[in-house]
């Protein structure tokens, strides 16, 4: 592959090389201007290495904007006094929030225009949006600069003025359920140094003067530096839940919602290696726990046995090997399950009634539209409602929304995401391959691409991320359709260490066995070659966080696989993030890569660590981002993984980085700077596919 021509002479890894420091470890001193200095170097370097590409760019950006719907209407979601929607203008980044009293639909009325936040800042992203008990008050985060350090505000409703009530704390919050006619509760977390959220806060709210609100009172910390705190709520309205986990253990505390100043309960003390997690209805607790076995098993528990100090949980669903429990969701009539089937690699939800005395009386699982999809439970606020609402899709239609009549069983369609332009999903096939790894595990591998294109070896977009039990189901993209249009054809590589077959399946691809994720993708890429799908010599990857990781060791590893590989926001310096426990996230990563202060720990690390493995070879084309306020990945893992291979490649294709430097983990705050950025990657993957001269005719 030729490198785009007008390549500044002299390469920014050149001008900036530090003999003394040939792992560029100098790049981690923020405050160094030559830091700033050498990062805008290399997106000088980018930017005048695409200005050619530059105008497919903007095809693609006009292409995205023609395919959408632009001005966008939420589904109204009904609560005990008010429906609630957001709408987002044709030419808004952010929406604006309404509501009108419930059967008075000519009552409404905007309450929250986030728009108007999001003005005043280059960087805007909402946190959480909590309503009390009464809907008549708001409370909100906000991070304006990218780092994932939260604002608290609050505001009456409709039109009361936002009072800024702390700074400085984590994302998440919950209204206890004591709300009086001046006071309220609301919890919320606070970091320690390496921002781990360590701490649940109680603050009493003054609604008569909220800024004079007392000092909020902590509530339970967490001392293990490997474990987070997270809050939630019972969707019974019951019972406030305070959640420590680690990667691979689970600890809830319980407090009555309605009394948020008692004692946290503890209902099951942390074991090693155990995960479980808690939802209510009157009269039982359940707990969806792997204690039993790693695909999960479903216990309840009388509610009077709660003080107990015994507690005898029952079996409602017993460990199975076929398949994973996956969620619990409880209900006044009982209870929605997601399993997942292994062989199939499909989640299907499941549906149990009870009668007063705890009998099931009805077990039933809910049709699926097609295999591979993706149907899940939305949110439903109401207990007792018979009526839940459905969202369903898949690699080939956009996402829809049902209501589903638990009574007679009609499905409604609510809402359907329309689709303009040349390319319809109709017109699109997707596949479900196998592919052979190393030691002859079957690694599912999903692929869509046009349909009348479906007889040839296409170019291809390799996807991947394989890590902390996420699975990659099944995800329809506006934005694809500009490759798939164009002729190319996206796969996905469902790696072990992702979530998709199951537990074992991410419990054989974490620690000890992360070398199986690595020849699962590879894996991946000889399987679609091999069956026809893709073109050997057009195959680029991708791939972003933890699946930059997974994407940066296999082009280490065998460039010569791949065109081009695209790395997004990657985490490339494993070995010495692992080693400062003082950065954001390492003692939490613990349980998923190991601690490098054990030895053999370390060298298992170092043998995949791509900053750790470059050498001096013919490298692909190389597209890699990062942020400046990253706190997840900080800038300088992409930034050190750049310079090394620029001084190392040996072929000419293009080692190329760009930091945006006023965004965090998540990228550009705002839809449309955030669809120009995938409309700039996506010129670069077609032009490394060979696809950006020309275009496949669309089909008719």
């Amino acid at each position: 592959m030729k490198a785009q021509q007008g390549i500044p002479s002299g390469l920014p890894a050149a001008r900036y090389y530090r003999a003394n420091d040939p792992q560029w470890h100098w790049l981690e001193e923020r405050d160094d201007p030559q830091v700033s200095a050498f990062l805008e170097a290399a997106n000088q370097q980018q930017a005048d290495w695409f200005a050619p590409l530059a105008p497919l760019e903007e095809a693609l950006y006009q292409s995205h904007l023609a395919r959408r719907e632009l001005a966008v209407t939420s589904l109204k979601t009904t609560l005990d006094h008010f429906t609630f929607w957001n709408e987002t203008g044709a030419e808004d980044d952010y929406p604006c929030w309404w509501r009108h009293p419930n059967h008075q639909p000519e009552q409404h009325e905007c309450f929250f225009d986030v728009r108007a936040r999001a003005a005043e800042h280059d960087f805007y992203d909402m946190g959480d949006m909590a309503l009390s008990p009464d809907e008549q008050w708001l409370a909100w985060t906000e991070d304006t600069q990218g780092d994932e350090r939260f604002t608290l505000w609050m505001k009456a409703l409709p039109s009361g003025p936002p009072v800024q009530l702390l700074s400085d704390i984590g994302a998440g919050l919950c209204w206890a359920e004591d709300q009086t006619a001046t006071t309220a509760t609301l919890l919320f977390t606070r970091f320690d140094d390496t921002q781990r959220p360590d701490s649940v806060w109680r603050f009493s709210l003054s609604l008569t003067e909220p800024g004079a609100s007392k000092e909020p009172v902590l509530v339970l910390r967490e001392e293990d530096p490997e474990f987070w705190l997270g809050i939630g709520k019972t969707r019974s309205r019951s019972w406030l839940l305070l959640e420590s986990g680690s990667k691979d253990t689970s600890e809830i505390h319980l407090l009555p919602a309605h009394s948020p100043d008692s004692a946290p309960r503890c209902i099951q003390q942390r074991q090693p290696g155990v995960e479980y997690n808690i939802d209510h209805r009157p009269g039982s607790f359940y707990r969806l726990h792997n204690q039993a076995g790693a695909h999960f098993q479903l216990d309840f528990l009388p509610e009077n046995q709660l003080g107990q100090s015994q507690l005898n949980w029952q079996t409602l669903i017993a460990h199975r090997e076929e398949a994973t429990l996956e969620g619990v969701d409880a209900f006044s009539w009982g209870l929605m399950l997601a399993e997942r089937d292994h062989a199939q690699a499909q989640v299907r939800l499941r549906r149990l009634l009870f009668d007063a005395q705890h009998n099931c009386t009805l077990d039933e699982t809910l049709a699926l539209p097609e295999q591979p999809c993706s149907q899940m439970l939305e949110d439903a606020p109401h207990f007792d409602t018979q009526v839940v609402r459905l969202r369903e899709e898949s690699f080939t239609q956009p996402p829809s929304w049902f209501s589903l009549d638990l009574t007679s069983g009609e499905r409604t369609l609510l809402k359907r995401v329309p689709v303009y332009g040349n390319l319809q999903p109709e017109q699109l096939v997707s596949r479900r391959l196998w592919a052979t790894s190393r030691d002859g595990e079957q690694v599912p591998v999903s692929v869509v691409m046009r349909a009348d294109l479906a007889d040839r070896p296409l170019p291809t977009l390799l996807y991947g991320y394989g890590a902390y039990g996420e699975a990659l189901d099944p995800w329809f993209s506006i934005a694809r359709l500009e490759l798939l249009e164009r002729g190319a054809a996206f796969a996905v590589a469902h790696v072990r260490g992702g979530g998709e077959r199951g537990e074992p399946w991410y419990l054989n691809g974490k620690m000890a066995h992360k070398e199986n994720s690595f020849n699962d993708f590879l894996a991946a890429r000889e399987a679609l070659v091999e069956q026809g799908v893709s073109d050997s010599q057009r195959i680029a990857a991708y791939g972003a966080s933890a699946g930059g990781l997974l994407v940066g060791t296999c082009i280490n590893r065998a460039p010569e696989k791949f065109c081009a590989a695209l790395l997004d926001v990657p985490f490339l310096d494993v070995l010495r993030t692992m080693q400062n426990p003082e950065l954001p996230l390492t003692t939490a990563e613990y349980s998923e890569w190991g601690n490098p202060e054990e030895p053999e720990v370390a060298e298992r690390i170092a043998a995949y660590s791509p900053v750790d493995n470059i050498k001096e070879q013919a490298y692909p084309a190389l597209w890699i981002e990062g942020s400046w306020f990253d706190t997840r990945v900080s800038y300088w893992e992409p930034a050190k993984f750049y310079a090394q291979v620029s001084l190392q490649q040996q072929g000419s294709a293009p080692v190329l980085m760009r930091t945006d430097m006023s965004s965090g983990h998540g990228g550009a705050s705002g839809r449309f700077k955030a669809w120009h950025d995938t409309a700039r990657q996506d010129a670069f993957i077609l032009w490394a596919l060979g696809l950006n001269a020309q275009s496949s005719p669309a089909p008719a």
